[in-house]
């Protein structure tokens, strides 16, 4: 029997050990630098085109920047200026944060309490009720479209922030439910069962232990349901519909495109707007993120 060499400690890795492991690296890091720079070029392209002047960026690709002489004076930020200002996209950026954190929230903290219940609580019909929640990720939302926007109608929440939320709450409750009681039902049940024996109730135990333990996979609900939300175009047209006073950026997108198809200078810039918070938020939560996809999928 043959037995395998023991790895030996980073202090004992000779110089050609060294270069030896960084030349077999190479192409795995290779192939990872062109892919991220092949994934970023269109954002980058739609950054230097927001800050270029009319007549360049239709004279010209945005490439063209880096070509010598490098001229200055193509690059300004009056496109901004008068997508803010003119085009509307300032008030419809407060109106989409109006429409994405309370769309958020909401669905988190239904979502935390529902995933507790079906996780650690024994109750009648608790598997079936789950099954059906899982059921609920098939359904196309686009045939709740009619039968919610008759209720709106009738209830009187068609064009207003409250009906949004509600449709957003609606619909991003199944994945969250999902999530959180895969992972919540992972929790040490030694640390439930002993805070139970110690007299603290449900509510006790959900807060002081279940929902500090959780925040990883909190955060990686909360990050899907921000970036859908923010990016929605569907469910703030139909519920919203030609309210202009609560449109978020999406629509304001969808009518530049439409009206001013031929102002690029302003598409650019009004795009660059609407990635820059779900760009904020990604990366602020995105040490939580991969840790609470896989933390939930894997038992032991």
């Amino acid at each position: 029997m043959t037995l395998l060499p023991e790895p030996r400690s980073p202090q004992a890795l000779t110089f050609m050990d060294r270069v030896e492991q960084v030349l077999t690296a190479a192409p795995v890091h290779f192939v990872v630098i062109a892919i991220a720079v092949i994934w970023t070029l269109p954002t980058a392209g739609l950054l230097i085109s927001s800050f270029r002047q009319p007549d360049a960026l239709i004279e010209s690709g945005w490439w063209t920047v880096f070509t010598p002489p490098l001229n200055l004076d193509q690059f300004h930020l009056g496109n901004y200026a008068d997508v803010l200002a003119g085009q509307g996209m300032g008030q419809a950026f407060l109106n989409s944060l109006i429409i994405t954190i309370p769309a958020t929230v909401m669905p988190i903290e239904i979502a935390t309490f529902a995933a507790y219940a079906l996780a650690w609580m024994r109750f009648p019909g608790r598997q079936l009720l789950f099954v059906l929640i899982v059921g609920l990720l098939v359904v196309p939302l686009q045939m709740t479209l009619i039968p919610v926007l008759r209720a709106y109608n009738a209830l009187g929440l068609s064009g207003t922030f409250l009906g949004v939320w509600l449709a957003h709450t609606g619909y991003g409750l199944p994945l969250g439910i999902y999530l959180l009681r895969n992972y919540i039902g992972t929790l040490p049940r030694n640390l439930i069962e002993a805070a139970a024996v110690d007299g603290a109730s449900h509510l006790k135990i959900f807060t002081r232990i279940v929902v500090p333990l959780s925040t990883p996979a909190i955060a990686s609900f909360a990050v899907f349901q921000f970036l859908w939300v923010w990016n929605d175009l569907l469910v703030a047209l139909v519920y919203l519909g030609g309210n202009q006073n609560v449109a978020p950026v999406t629509l304001v997108l969808r009518n530049l495109v439409g009206d001013r198809g031929q102002d690029w200078h302003l598409l650019t810039a009004g795009a660059f707007i609407s990635m820059i918070v779900p760009l904020l938020v990604f990366f602020a939560l995105q040490r939580y993120f991969v840790r609470g996809l896989l933390a939930g999928s894997i038992k032991g």
